[in-house]
């Protein structure tokens, strides 16, 4: 960055050049312009809430969660830090610790509903299943067309024992997105497990199988030939 050269940056500049490597999905190089905010002032919490999701987008989840703990402890009431330590916690499949942080998220800001489905699938991680729903729920209401909470949604409902509900749910799922290959297989597995519809359930997963979904071979091969 230009305007860095010559004379000593400030927090502020190192940080804005941070979040433009952001903005190109340059990770790594951002990752070195909040590392030299954080050398200035190791409690600034918005470097290190941004190097922990620069992490995140490496994919190096189990190394952003003690950044994003830092950023807490620099700034424990901003929600950021909050959500996004709670989704790598998600990631790492750390549930438990996932909802406590997305509680604390949602505490500090009720407005943020991206919190509500990354919750549910935690507590559906946790075969939480009523909790989970309250979540989906809450998610839909906020944004009805969203395929991949339906489909979610849907499992909670199986987990939660109930196979007609789920039935819809997936149907919705699919109906928003007729490339989720899980959702056909769920359906098809659902149709023939618990309303007994061989036809209907081996034509979904058929489905399935054509969108790359190789768990519906088992059952293409034992119930449906």
């Amino acid at each position: 960055m230009a305007g860095l050269v010559g004379c000593s940056p400030s927090e502020d500049e190192l940080l804005q050049a941070g979040i433009q490597k952001m903005d190109t999905q340059n990770w790594k190089e951002a990752i070195t312009y909040f590392d030299r905010v954080i050398e200035i002032n190791p409690a600034n919490g918005k470097a290190l809430n941004a190097k922990g999701a620069a992490l995140f987008q490496e994919e190096k989840y189990s190394e952003a969660v003690p950044v994003f703990t830092a950023a807490i402890d620099a700034d424990s009431a901003s929600y950021k830090a909050w959500f996004n330590r709670g989704n790598a916690n998600l990631k790492l499949e750390n549930f438990k610790d996932a909802v406590s942080d997305y509680n604390m998220a949602s505490m500090l800001d009720p407005t943020q509903t991206d919190i509500y489905y990354n919750r549910g699938l935690a507590l559906l991680g946790m075969e939480e299943y009523e909790d989970a729903l309250l979540d989906f729920d809450q998610a839909i209401r906020v944004e009805p067309n969203q395929a991949l909470v339906h489909f979610n949604r849907g499992k909670a409902l199986l987990g939660n024992n109930d196979p007609l509900n789920a039935m819809k749910a997936l149907t919705d799922a699919i109906n928003l997105d007729g490339q989720n290959g899980a959702a056909h297989y769920l359906l098809g597995v659902t149709r023939m497990s618990a309303l007994g519809e061989k036809e209907e359930g081996c034509a979904d997963l058929k489905m399935a199988l054509s969108l790359g979904y190789t768990e519906a071979k088992t059952w293409l091969d034992d119930f449906c030939e």
